[in-house]
């Protein structure tokens, strides 16, 4: 993890967090003293981790906490311990992170550890998901070009498929580049 977000009403408190982040290796940090700032911030620029001190002027910071982990981020909510398994309760299914007031430094450690292993998770599953999207664009891109072969060069479906498959190693290009050169060329007709 490398950058952080700290949401918290008071200096003291973006304060105390910037020196526990910075104990943990976490030197890039920016600063929120509100929910619509930290929203701003978010919408600007992206981090590994958002740490939101409850509460915030203008709003409690679950909301935003749940956000924050909903648009595949990690972030840890900092609550009064007298509420903490009620807050817990609300935020725990859409991964959020709690942490009872007053922090326990190793606690606190620990929880950022556990921050980075679960954004580590996330990067992959979103690698993983933009492969696979990208796979369903092609093949997509290729069933529309196979029907334009079939519709406009009398082919079978098998005989489209060799087809491109051939361009595509004769031109040393992938089979998708040659199915968009085949919409171009068919759909202006």
């Amino acid at each position: 993890m490398d950058s952080v977000l700290i949401a918290a009403g008071s200096e003291k408190a973006r304060q105390a967090l910037a020196d526990l982040t910075k104990l943990c290796g976490l030197s890039a940090q920016s600063f929120a003293g509100c929910g619509n700032d930290a929203r701003r911030l978010l919408v600007e620029n992206d981090y590994d981790l958002v740490l939101i001190n409850t509460p915030l002027p203008d709003e409690f910071g679950s909301d935003l906490a749940v956000a924050v982990c909903e648009g595949f981020g990690s972030a840890i909510l900092l609550v009064k311990a007298d509420i903490a398994d009620e807050i817990c309760e609300k935020v725990e299914c859409s991964g959020v992170l709690v942490i009872e007031k007053p922090v326990n430094r190793h606690m606190f450690f620990q929880s950022i550890r556990m921050a980075g292993v679960q954004q580590s998770r996330m990067n992959g599953l979103q690698r993983e998901n933009k492969k696979l999207k990208d796979k369903i664009e092609e093949i997509r891109t290729v069933d529309r070009a196979k029907c334009l072969l079939i519709q406009f060069e009398s082919m079978t479906e098998t005989e489209a498929h060799r087809y491109i498959e051939k361009q595509a190693m004769d031109h040393r290009v992938s089979r998708r580049q040659i199915a968009q050169d085949i919409l171009c060329e068919y759909e202006k007709t």
